[in-house]
């Protein structure tokens, strides 16, 4: 009986390790397409690939092919996903289709997409450029006369634009007429978690969208409003235990990494937030945001030499942003280095002059190095920009 246990142990740890590979394999070649080189993204896929049948990974590399300009490998691997997972790939031939300006095959692929599981919203496929080459046809204008989403689906989206645009009332006019017509569909209970979020019922939106996710506890849709919800309502610790279901959930998406690591900043917890930034910075080493994340964990962790070390490091990758300069004379400041943290805030200032709390942290530093004219002028600057924090020192050392 043991030795049957410890085999299954063994073999869900398989599983599972073998899993992680594959998603850390798709973000490698993500990131490397991000940057330009789809032919490195396809090496990476074509080793993994050699162990796992994966459809993503076909699909991915599809994607690569397509970068490239490969139409015919990426038609391939697209029909290849479909070998594994029916559908998986129709989407991305119709895209194909399209580019290539074969509007019947596209529509024809396009069709299997939208009766499958897999089938992608109205909005995104108006959206997607690929399909820009068919706007103007007569085959494609006839496609969409057929009703493809119903009238919930429809009504739906439009609350989703709404909220987004700040419409809230005619997003809650729509719910009204949503809750008359289908009073017991999910979708109407996400509809009402919208409108809740972008109306400022956090709570009463997180206890919408738990009632979806309670029920489908992998929609990745419904996850990630889930998540969003808890991190606008204050609760990190609940988002970044709704991000990890995410990954575990096996989203091949390195944000969240970069997602969670701020709910854990925000918990206290740096050794799980470095951890992230860390598999983050693995697949996008220069990416400003996450080495200024690096950064402020340090610090608050205590190590200012390590966070002076990845704010120098995004300075020197992202010489014209002013919040590189802020960030690394904020650590400057906490330091008490004056003559450091007043050059970075003045650079800070040159790129952004509009920044009040620049204005005054960089008074308060010529202040502590005796310079109190020089500062008495960035405390008025501040000031007239709106701070009211420079008022107690304008009154204390300004006014004789």
């Amino acid at each position: 009986m043991k030795k049957i246990l410890t085999t299954i142990l063994i073999f869900i740890f398989s599983v599972n390790v073998f899993g992680q590979q594959v998603i850390d394999n798709l973000l490698k070649a993500k990131a490397e397409m991000e940057s330009g080189n789809p032919d490195a993204a396809i090496n990476i896929l074509n080793r993994s690939i050699a162990v796992a049948k994966d459809c993503r990974l076909y699909t991915e590399r599809a994607e690569a092919n397509i970068l490239k300009g490969d139409y015919s490998s990426a038609i391939s691997d697209f029909n290849e996903a479909n070998k594994i997972v029916p559908a998986s790939g129709e989407y991305g031939l119709s895209r194909i289709y399209a580019l290539k300006g074969d509007a019947a095959t596209s529509l024809y692929h396009l069709t299997l997409n939208l009766n499958s599981p897999y089938r992608k919203a109205e909005k995104d496929i108006m959206l997607d450029p690929a399909f820009n080459t068919l706007d103007n046809r007569p085959e494609w204008r006839q496609f969409w006369k057929k009703d493809w989403y119903s009238t919930l689906e429809k009504n739906v989206s439009e609350i989703e634009y709404y909220t987004s645009a700040g419409k809230i009332n005619e997003s809650k006019d729509l719910l009204s007429e949503l809750k008359r017509n289908y009073p017991d569909k999910d979708e109407v209970v996400y509809a009402q978690a919208l409108v809740d979020l972008y109306s400022g019922k956090y709570a009463e939106a997180v206890n919408d969208i738990s009632k979806l996710t309670s029920t489908y506890p992998e929609n990745e849709k419904y996850l990630r409003f889930l998540a969003k919800a808890q991190t606008i309502a204050s609760n990190p610790s609940g988002a970044s235990g709704t991000y990890t279901k995410l990954l575990d959930s096996g989203v091949a998406d390195a944000d969240l990494f970069l997602l969670r690591a701020e709910c854990y900043r925000k918990t206290g917890e740096n050794d799980k937030a470095l951890s992230d930034i860390l598999k983050y910075l693995g697949y996008y080493p220069d990416n400003r945001t996450a080495l200024s994340l690096a950064g402020k964990v340090e610090a608050v962790s205590g190590d200012n030499l390590k966070a002076l070390d990845y704010f120098s490091r995004n300075l020197r990758l992202h010489p014209n942003n002013p919040e590189c300069y802020i960030d690394r004379a904020n650590s400057y400041f906490a330091s008490k280095s004056w003559k450091w943290a007043i050059d970075d805030y003045s650079m800070s200032l040159d790129l952004d002059p509009g920044n009040s709390d620049a204005w005054l942290n960089k008074g308060i530093s010529l202040l502590n190095s005796g310079n109190t004219e020089d500062a008495c002028h960035d405390f008025r600057y501040s000031f007239r920009l709106g701070n009211k924090r420079a008022t107690e020192y304008i009154s204390r050392y300004c006014i004789k």
